[in-house]
């Protein structure tokens, strides 16, 4: 265990790059199903026009 965190205290770039590999993956999951409710939204007023 001490071996793991001498290594992350020296090569921290490596905490920096998993936090922000997990902050961009959040923003695509967000974006992703924001665009899935939208289409149904949009199915839905497209269904309500006819």
């Amino acid at each position: 265990m001490s071996g793991l965190v001498s290594f992350l205290s020296k090569n921290s770039i490596y905490i920096v790059m998993f936090i922000v590999l997990v902050i961009w993956f959040g923003i695509f999951i967000f974006l992703w199903n924001t665009d899935k409710r939208l289409k149904q939204i949009e199915k839905e007023l497209k269904e309500k026009e006819q």
